[in-house]
């Protein structure tokens, strides 16, 4: 542990958040960030032994996990905004962050205040060395720093990101587990398609199931112990969704109440769909129908930092972390109809190591822009900005090329006529550096 720079009352050290927050990325490569040393035994049960040092803050308060490749942020802040209308505390830890690790740490909407964060990671400096076994992972230690945090506060519901069997969340069992969707093939999250165990789930804790595929309840099933299962399209769905002045108004049908008008503050279709799994996993939760009314005042209050969020008006900027194709195609799809009113579109991109350029650039419908602008997020494994001017020229679409996310920004904003869509799209620093560069960043 560095030298502390502080104390509290009873005398314990505190690191400033700096020290702190170096102490955590040491961690970077340890465990289930790189999959190395998992012969030592799964990640959970090094989270089970950090969790059990700590006095168990994962049994403070009931959780509702929330598993999936997409769709996760958003499931999770509909979750909190139904449970905080029915006038409950609620705790988040989801991920990533756009700009500053402090917006993954969340109570009622507020992010973990800096001090805060800077004594919790210093509790569990201080205790590290009492953990057996290999060194905890960084997303291990910061699981654990939310759960010791939420029951601090304390917190009356934990709604928590995580994945599989090796994500450091299993180490706590559910009141109820939320799939937003499946893999690619249609097997559980992180898992495996020939049904063997992904999730460790106690019995009888229910299932909210995002995807429609009925392959994929099947391989759930097969994959958990017995469990209600409620799944889109069978038992609960977005029966209408429409587009409306700052969003979109939906009819929602859960296994208990319909829902009808209800108006949503966020662009895309795919939003509605979002919050009808949240509603239907909050009602699992209480066992009963949510108030209307309350579910009105949800919707009005939901968010969604970084996805399809404008950030500024004539011109219009708009700005979505879509980083693969289906992603991709659910900006491209969104895009027309909530902005149709836009004179035309230039795009800005960039993007991390490993996307394909031309088809996300294609599923983005770079196609009906009228200018690109590729650069390179300031962050690692960041793809070229020379690999999407390629890109764009195969598709035949006029391109630009900038060194920064600054400066194609400024070069987008010089080309647009006031009436046009400004369209950035990119990992969660090229989101970052837009809002922040337009004040809409961390105030």
């Amino acid at each position: 542990m560095p030298a502390a720079t502080g104390s509290t009352a009873d005398g314990a050290t505190v690191m400033e958040l700096g020290d702190a927050l170096a102490w955590l990325d040491r961690h970077e490569g340890r465990a289930t960030v790189d999959g190395h040393r998992s012969a030592s035994g799964r990640p959970s049960e090094r989270m089970a032994a950090l969790v059990d040092v700590l006095g168990h803050p994962e049994a403070a308060a009931p959780v509702i996990r929330v598993v999936g490749v997409h769709g996760k942020t958003a499931t999770i802040g509909a979750i909190a905004a139904l449970l905080t209308a029915k006038g409950l505390s609620v705790g988040t830890l989801t991920g990533p962050h756009l700009d500053r690790l402090n917006e993954r740490l969340v109570v009622d909407g507020q992010a973990i205040a800096d001090d805060e964060l800077a004594k919790v990671l210093s509790d569990l400096a201080d205790l590290d060395g009492l953990v057996p076994g290999p060194a905890s992972s960084w997303r291990e230690l910061l699981t654990a720093a939310a759960l010791r945090w939420f029951s601090d506060r304390p917190v009356d519901v934990v709604v928590l990101e995580g994945g599989g069997l090796e994500d450091p969340a299993a180490v706590v069992d559910p009141a109820v587990l939320v799939v937003t969707d499946l893999e690619p093939g249609g097997s559980p999250p992180g898992g495996r398609a020939d049904g063997s165990p992904v999730l460790a789930l106690p019995a009888g804790v229910p299932v909210v199931l995002g995807d429609p595929d009925p392959g994929g309840g099947d391989a759930l099933r097969r994959g958990l112990p017995p469990h209600p299962l409620w799944q889109v399209g069978r038992d609960y769905a977005c029966t209408a969704n429409h587009l409306a002045v700052g969003g979109r108004t939906l009819d929602i049908r859960t296994p208990g109440a319909t829902y009808r008008g209800v108006w949503l503050g966020l662009h895309g279709r795919h939003q509605g769909d979002n919050f009808a799994t949240a509603l239907a996993a909050v009602e699992a939760f209480f066992g009963a129908p949510v108030e209307e009314p309350l579910v009105r005042e949800a919707a009005a209050a939901v968010r969604a930092p970084g996805q399809l969020e404008a950030v500024a008006h004539r011109p219009t900027v708009v700005v979505d972390r879509a980083c693969d194709l289906v992603a991709a195609r659910l900006v491209g799809e969104s895009v027309p109809e909530a902005f149709a009113a836009a004179r035309s579109r230039i795009l800005v991109v960039g993007l991390p190591e490993g996307a394909e350029a031309e088809p996300l650039l294609a599923a983005l419908g770079a196609g009906s822009t009228r200018l690109v602008v590729a650069c390179a997020p300031d962050a690692p494994h960041a793809q070229s900005s020379a690999s999407i001017v390629r890109a764009a020229g195969a598709l035949g679409l006029e391109v630009l090329e900038r060194d920064t996310v600054r400066e194609a920004l400024d070069s987008a904003l010089g080309a647009a006529h006031p009436d046009d869509l400004v369209l950035v799209v990119g990992p969660p620093a090229v989101v970052a550096a837009t809002r922040a560069a337009l004040g809409a960043g961390r105030r």
